[in-house]
């Protein structure tokens, strides 16, 4: 497998910027070579790029020297035997090279730490971060708050229902929601953020290439329109078992807070709620009937592992850090605030002229006191105007 920057650069045409210069194109198409030697999360290969960068890494791998890697990471010679047995069987340029036409084909880029798009915050998962990331639509980058929505595929009308109100609420405020695609809750908090006019991200197993289920493929284009569809593995990659579980972290990761909605005793949510607890992330879980199993993960969460208890996107807010203090300047407002309060509705969008009318305010002390509520996590505005956001019960 030739390691020169201008067969890397001609193997990267489409899935880099062009005017990076040598070096840059090296350590990309080492990294996307990566993503198809190693399974995700691979601690034993992350301990190596960290040591020595991927080009240098890979070219190790390539040499085929156990002992000389095993100096490099300081690890046992034995052990770094056994993951070069398992990358080496994956290194034919072949396969790779597939991987990245596909991705060309697929209008999917490449993107790394340190480009301004890489989500920073999946760096947290030190040896076990992605070492790239196949995306296909319009990354994120460095976003502000975002939430992680997931629960059962095989979840019920209930469970939808408050995964699409949370995840609309949320998002028709600017939260970003992080999720699977999967079918069940996954995909109703995608579709209503989505509705909401905000931005959802998916984290697929496989390669992005492919729509997985493949009866979300609509729901998918539509993500990757103001979103991003992303992957830690090539493309072609199948999504398998363990790459799901493997998925769960970098849901957890790329979210400030999780929120199991819906999900049985033994889920694969419960993964990710234990991936977000080990990285310090607010974890919260929605409860439901006592008599549905499709809940019992939930309640589990709430029970043993210190969950908070969800009912509203007021109670998310909390989680990212939102208070209901009363902010600044707010005291001499509280009449004029509840007349304006009474002036809105928690279900029809009003524009703020009609809201003045309704008040008996002008349209600049609306505005004013409409910014307040919105700060407080007590009004949400959208293309229709302004509408309360019902108080938690």
């Amino acid at each position: 497998m030739q390691q020169d920057s201008g067969s890397a650069r001609e193997a990267l045409v489409g899935l880099i910027p062009a005017d990076l210069d040598d070096d840059a194109v090296l350590d990309r198409r080492a990294r996307g070579v990566w993503s198809a030697l190693c399974e995700p999360g691979d601690g034993d290969a992350g301990t190596l790029v960290a040591a020595v960068g991927a080009a240098e890494a890979l070219r190790l791998v390539i040499a085929d020297d156990a002992r000389a890697v095993a100096a490099v990471v300081d690890g046992d010679p034995g052990r770094t035997r056994e993951a070069l047995d398992r990358w080496r069987p994956r290194l034919q340029p072949g396969a790779v090279a597939a991987a990245f036409d596909t991705a060309r084909r697929a209008g999917v880029r490449l993107v790394v730490p340190g480009d301004d798009v890489w989500p920073t915050r999946v760096d947290d998962l030190g040896a076990h971060a992605p070492l790239c990331l196949w995306v296909r639509g319009a990354m994120p980058g460095r976003v502000g708050a975002a939430v992680a929505i997931v629960g059962a595929r095989a979840a019920t009308s209930y469970g939808e229902h408050v995964a699409m109100e949370l995840a609309a609420d949320l998002a028709g405020d600017g939260i970003r929601i992080i999720s699977g695609a999967a079918y069940g809750i996954d995909g109703a908090a995608h579709r209503a953020a989505l509705a909401a006019g905000g931005a959802t991200d998916a984290l697929l197993a496989g390669g992005v290439d492919r729509a997985y289920p493949s009866g979300h493929e609509d729901l998918l284009r539509r993500v990757a329109r103001t979103g991003a569809v992303m992957s830690e593995v090539a493309c072609g990659a199948a999504p398998t078992k363990w790459r799901f579980l493997a998925r769960n972290r970098l849901i957890a990761a790329m979210a400030d807070a999780t929120v199991v909605v819906e999900a049985g005793w033994r889920s694969g949510s419960l993964n990710t709620a234990g991936h977000a607890a080990a990285l310090g992330r607010a974890l919260g879980a929605v409860p439901g009937p006592v008599t549905s199993p499709s809940s019992a993960g939930c309640h589990r969460l709430l029970r043993d592992y210190d969950a908070r208890c969800i009912t509203s996107a007021a109670d998310v807010r909390e989680l990212l850090g939102a208070t209901e203090e009363v902010l600044p300047g707010a005291e001499d407002w509280v009449d004029e605030m509840t007349a304006l309060r009474d002036a809105l509705s928690t279900r029809v969008w009003r524009a703020v002229d009609d809201v003045a009318r309704r008040c008996g305010q002008s349209i600049g002390d609306v505005e004013r006191g409409l910014g307040l509520l919105l700060l407080e996590g007590r009004a949400q505005h959208g293309p229709g105007g302004w509408r309360l956001i019902a108080a938690r019960r």
